[in-house]
C-alpha cells in the first residue's frame, strides 16, 4: 500500500499545484510587472504538473475530477485540460456541467481550450459550437478565438442570437480574428440593451477600424463604470493628435475620471502629456499608475533606473484588517513602483528634447510597426497588450496578437 499512498499524494499535489498556478497566471496575463519570459516560466511550471497528471493516466483524471467538485476556477482549468485531451465525453461532460454554473467558472474552461494544441482543441471546439446550448456555443467560439481560428458560420449565426452573452462573445471574437466583413452585424449591437454586449461590439468595431465605435467607447469612458478603462484606452487610440488631446483634457477636468485620464495619457503616448502626469504623481491614489503611464510613453524603467520612491506615510490602498470594513477591494496598483517625482522631473528636463511633441511614443520609441513588435518581445504584459492593439489598428482586419496565449505559442509566433 505504501507506494500507492505515495503516488496518490504526488498526483494530488499535481492537481492542487496546477490549479493554484493557473490562478496566478490568470492575474499575470494582465499584470504590469510580468514579461513574456516570466509568463514562459510560469507556463512551464503549469505544464510540468499537467504532465504529471497525464503520466498518472486514470489516477490523474480521477483526482482532477474529485477536485472539480469544489467548483473553483483553477480546478476547472486543470480538469478541463485533462478531459479535453482525453476526448472522452464521460470526462468532458462533468467539466462542462461545472463550467456552465457561472461566468467565473466558464473562463477557466475556455482557458483550457486555449492551452491545448490546435489539433487537440479543434474537435471539442467544433462540438461546442454545434451545440444547441448558447453557453456551450459561447465556450466554443471563445476557444476558437483564443487560437485565432475563424469559427465560420457559427460565428455569423451567434451575432444575431437572442442570448446577450453569446452575442457579445461573438462580437469580441469577430474583432479579435479580424472579420471586417461582419461589421454590419457588429454595428447592430452598438445599441444593444445589454451593457456587456454593447461594449463588446464597440471594442470589436474599434479594433476593426470602424469610426462608429468612437461614440460608444466615449460614452463608456465618460460613464466611469467597469468598462471605462478599456474603452478609454482603445478609443483614444482612434483619434488624431488634436482630438486625442482634447478628449484627454475633458477627462482630466472631471475629478471622478482622473484615473481614466491617467490611463488615457499613457495610451495616447504624446510627450506633451508628461507634465500633467507629474502633477498626478503628487496624488497617492494616482502616483503609481501615473508612473506606469510615464514608462509607457518614455520607456524609463522606474525601478531599474533608480527613480523609485516610497509610499506616503500611512497610505494603505488595500483592504483593511477591520472585519467591519465592507471595502475588500485589492490595491489595483500593488505591483507598480512608487515614482520619485522630484528626480523624474529632473530627468525629464534633460530628456524631453529627445521626444517630438507631435509624435506618439511607446516605451521611448515612436509608434511604428517595428517598435510595436519589439514591445511584444520585451515589454511587460500590459504594455504588450497595448502594442497588440496598436498593431491591429494599424492593419485593420488582421488578427489581434493574443498576449494571453501559452508562452510557447506566443514565442513561436514572434519568431515566425
Amino acid at each position: 500500500m505504501a507506494p500507492r499512498l505515495v503516488l496518490r499524494a504526488v498526483v494530488s499535489q499535481h492537481v492542487e499545484s496546477a490549479a493554484f498556478l493557473w490562478l496566478l497566471r490568470d492575474a499575470a496575463v494582465w499584470s504590469p510587472h510580468y514579461t513574456l519570459r516570466d509568463l514562459e516560466q510560469l507556463d512551464e511550471r503549469i505544464e510540468a504538473h499537467l504532465d504529471g497528471l497525464r503520466i498518472a493516466e486514470d489516477a490523474g483524471w480521477v483526482m482532477s475530477k474529485q477536485e472539480l467538485a469544489h467548483g473553483e476556477p483553477g480546478e476547472v482549468f486543470t480538469a478541463g485540460v485533462m478531459a479535453f485531451q482525453s476526448g472522452e465525453l464521460n470526462r468532458i461532460q462533468p467539466v462542462l456541467d461545472v463550467a456552465c454554473r457561472s461566468l467565473d467558472l466558464g473562463r477557466p474552461l475556455i482557458s483550457a481550450l486555449g492551452w491545448l494544441q490546435l489539433d487537440e482543441a479543434l474537435g471539442p471546439i467544433q462540438q461546442l459550437m454545434a451545440s444547441e446550448s448558447p453557453v456551450l456555443r459561447r465556450f466554443g467560439i471563445a476557444g476558437a478565438a483564443l487560437h485565432r481560428l475563424d469559427p465560420g458560420p457559427p460565428l455569423d449565426r451567434a451575432l444575431g442570437h437572442a442570448d446577450p452573452l453569446l452575442r457579445g462573445r461573438a462580437c469580441q471574437a469577430a474583432g479579435e480574428i479580424g472579420r471586417r466583413n461582419l461589421l454590419p452585424q457588429i454595428r447592430e449591437s452598438l445599441t444593444d440593451k445589454d451593457e456587456g454586449c454593447r461594449f463588446a461590439a464597440a471594442r470589436a468595431a474599434g479594433l476593426l477600424g470602424d469610426a462608429s465605435a468612437v461614440r460608444v467607447l466615449g460614452a463608456f469612458a465618460a460613464g466611469g463604470g467597469r468598462f471605462a478603462d478599456e474603452a478609454c484606452t482603445l478609443g483614444i487610440r482612434l483619434f488624431d493628435e488634436a482630438t486625442a488631446l482634447a478628449a484627454h483634457r475633458e477627462l482630466a477636468q472631471r475629478p471622478t475620471l482622473h484615473r481614466v485620464a491617467v490611463l488615457a495619457a499613457g495610451a495616447a503616448g504624446y510627450p506633451s502629456l508628461v507634465p500633467w502626469l507629474f502633477e498626478q504623481m503628487r496624488r497617492p491614489e494616482l502616483a503609481r499608475i501615473a508612473g506606469e503611464a510615464l514608462t509607457t510613453i518614455t520607456g524609463l524603467d522606474l525601478a531599474s533606473h533608480g527613480f523609485e520612491g516610497h509610499p506616503p506615510d500611512g497610505f494603505d490602498a488595500g483592504p483593511s484588517e477591520d472585519p467591519a470594513d465592507d471595502d475588500v477591494a485589492l490595491d489595483p496598483d500593488e505591483n507598480l513602483p512608487w515614482p520619485n517625482e522630484e528626480t523624474l522631473q529632473q530627468w525629464w528636463s534633460e530628456a524631453q528634447g529627445e521626444f517630438r511633441s507631435d509624435t506618439r511614443y511607446m516605451l521611448g520609441e515612436p509608434v511604428t510597426a517595428e517598435s510595436l513588435w519589439r514591445a511584444l518581445h520585451t515589454g511587460r504584459q500590459r504594455t504588450r497588450a497595448a502594442a497588440a492593439i496598436e498593431l491591429a489598428l494599424a492593419s485593420a482586419g488582421h488578427p489581434l496578437f493574443e498576449v494571453r496565449a501559452p508562452a510557447f505559442r506566443q514565442l513561436a509566433s514572434l519568431r515566425g
